[in-house]
């Protein structure tokens, strides 16, 4: 993997300043943790970032799953952000078609973990109006912490006790029966779950972009064309003024760009 160019707190924002790391290498996991660390977070702080996959035409998905366009780098990269994150936010249907599991507890980041006072796997939440789920997968039933579930205070009350019965918490983060996106990302830093990662789907970072509750896309290009009717990364409806990013990092390697953006 090559380093193209890093823009980091202690760097200048100017690209063509930054030293470029030209080896072509499999970084190590920790390289890969220190590359994509967290911010630094106040007492009150927290941060959303999402992960996502597209190719050069813009699809998210090929047949309805993003695996077809992702890579061996790409799935560790999404692994050692999934490490570094006290939560993983998630839509509903996006567990459906994924075929979602609990997080893992991984060796290779245990003790980063624990220096960062983080439990042993980050926490999943589902973020659902209907909780239409199936509450004996075993993300609901084996999951190292329990698996949360965000929905609105009208949700209906049959689904809401079966989520508990199964061991999931419930998390209310709308007055209605839909989710208000900026109350996800406030009330799951008030359970001290500030370090969020959204693995979408574009549904919901539509709404997490929509809501300007967005901190940083981790966006990995892939190299290859699908066509058809495929998502793009983000759905729903525009937003009145488009939001600008501002690059923090660009890796590549067998032609798959690994970006990073924060907002400005």
């Amino acid at each position: 993997m090559r380093r193209l160019f890093p823009v980091t707190d202690q760097t200048s924002a100017d690209q063509t300043s930054a030293p470029a790391d030209r080896s072509d290498r499999e970084w190590s996991l920790d390289e890969l943790a220190e590359a994509y660390a967290y911010p630094a977070l106040g007492p009150e702080g927290h941060w959303l970032r999402a992960n996502m996959v597209s190719t050069l035409d813009g699809a998210a998905q090929h047949d309805g799953r993003s695996q077809p366009i992702s890579s061996e780098t790409d799935m560790r990269i999404f692994g050692t952000l999934r490490a570094l994150a006290d939560v993983v936010v998630v839509g509903a249907e996006t567990v459906r078609q994924e075929g979602y599991r609990p997080a893992r507890a991984r060796e290779a980041f245990a003790a980063r973990r624990a220096a960062a006072g983080q439990g042993p796997a980050p926490a999943i939440a589902v973020v659902t109006a209907s909780l239409d789920l199936d509450f004996s997968l075993p993300l609901f039933t084996s999951p190292l912490v329990p698996t949360l579930v965000v929905t609105g205070a009208a949700a209906p009350a049959e689904r809401v006790a079966a989520a508990a019965a199964a061991g999931a918490e419930v998390v209310l983060a709308g007055d209605g029966a839909a989710v208000d996106p900026a109350r996800i990302v406030t009330e799951l830093a008030a359970r001290g779950l500030r370090r969020q990662l959204t693995e979408g789907g574009p549904r919901l970072l539509g709404q997490f972009v929509a809501a300007d509750a967005l901190d940083e896309l981790c966006l990995t290009i892939s190299p290859m064309l699908a066509a058809g009717g495929a998502q793009r990364i983000s759905g729903g409806p525009s937003v009145a003024v488009p939001h600008r990013l501002a690059p923090a990092s660009l890796l590549e390697e067998a032609g798959f760009l690994y970006t990073s953006y924060r907002r400005i």
